[in-house]
């Protein structure tokens, strides 16, 4: 039978009742001492008809932020407000997992502490702006990490990843797309390191599979996803040849088994930023016999294309989950989306966060 998107998944020791998932979306809504409130929980509650709740992005220390008000992972205290969350979203009938976070270069010393530069592979500074929650300022260089610190980071994965099943989670998504610390590493544009972790791509992707075994380790590999981003340029993010980067590190998760791969497609916006097509989760299916997952800018209609072409098993939506909290049932009856409020996007209080309206009846 061809899958469409409400057919379901046994997604490792998941079982999802459709294949819409909720992308991991960055809202800027946590509280003091970057814990998750009540807000928060509402917010999740709502959208528990996902097949799969994925979390916004999540710091697992405190050298681990970038953005103002993002929920952390390594405090008793942000366990404890994740675990109200988790709690409503399992009351409401749903599945949610915890995307593992490390900003690396993408910081500020503001966010970091003593006000210490951010660590990053090498030394190289991203082109841009960081909002410091006061004013926007160039991304300052970061500190290239020393090869006796990498086992702390690792450490600080396996810290997240405990705590992650501390509050309540179903499992875990490691975060290692959109320019950040693990997707820094493995990249030749942000990596030029000469030791164990630098050079070719097998040294340039150890960290990320050294990340992902310790993470499976405190998870079991059926609880455990990884997201990549293959074409993407966000966070001035470049590499000589993705097809190989990307295709490697596939190959070396497959024995793995883990619940899957999120594994984005670049979009229109993308290539307006410089993005390049042709490397993504249609043309990496072949190194990923494992359940795929994607996201990108689908529709209900592009999103039972892909899967009824097989090279997605399930859709990550973004914008059209963030606005429409019923987007399974709107999808099911044919019926209009709410419009997105972007202004709304990364402001505090419910207003675009909570008050979009479901459907009536």
């Amino acid at each position: 039978m061809t899958p469409n998107l409400f057919t379901p998944l046994q997604l490792g020791a998941i079982r999802t009742p459709n294949r819409i998932y909720l992308a991991p979306l960055t809202r800027c809504r946590a509280g003091a001492g970057n814990v998750p409130n009540e807000l928060n929980a509402e917010y999740y509650r709502q959208r528990a008809s996902a097949g799969l709740i994925i979390s916004e992005a999540t710091s697992v220390s405190p050298r681990g932020f970038g953005y103002p008000n993002t929920p952390g992972i390594s405090t008793d205290a942000q366990v404890a407000g994740w675990r109200e969350v988790t709690r409503a979203v399992h009351d409401a009938g749903g599945r949610i997992f915890l995307q593992l976070w490390h900003v690396g270069r993408i910081s500020h010393g503001s966010y970091q502490p003593g006000g210490e530069p951010p660590v990053a592979p090498s030394a190289i500074r991203p082109r841009g702006k960081v909002f410091t929650g006061q004013s926007m300022e160039d991304y300052p260089t970061p500190r290239a990490l020393e090869l006796s610190e990498i086992p702390g980071i690792i450490a600080e994965y396996v810290h997240g990843a405990r705590k992650a099943r501390e509050a309540g989670f179903d499992g875990v998504e490691i975060h290692n797309a959109n320019g950040y610390l693990l997707d820094q590493f493995l990249r030749d544009g942000t990596n030029h390191r000469t030791d164990a972790y630098g050079g070719s791509i097998a040294n340039r992707a150890r960290l990320t599979l050294e990340v992902t075994e310790a993470v499976v380790g405190v998870w079991g590999s059926d609880r455990v996803g990884i997201r990549l981003s293959p074409g993407g340029v966000f966070n001035d993010m470049r590499d000589s040849n993705p097809m190989q980067t990307f295709g490697y590190v596939l190959r070396s998760l497959t024995p793995m088994n883990l619940a899957y791969a999120h594994v984005t497609q670049v979009t229109a916006q993308d290539i307006a930023h410089g993005a390049k097509g042709g490397v993504g989760p249609r043309e990496l299916r072949p190194d990923y016999p494992g359940w795929m997952v994607t996201a990108g800018g689908f529709t209900q209609e592009s999103g039972n294309r892909a899967l009824a072409e097989g090279w997605a098993d399930a859709i990550a939506f973004g914008v059209p989950f963030l606005a429409n909290p019923d987007l399974p049932e709107r999808f099911r009856r044919n019926a209009p989306l709410n419009t997105p409020d972007e202004s709304t996007f990364y402001a505090p209080g419910p207003k675009g966060y909570t008050d979009y309206p479901p459907l009536e009846g």
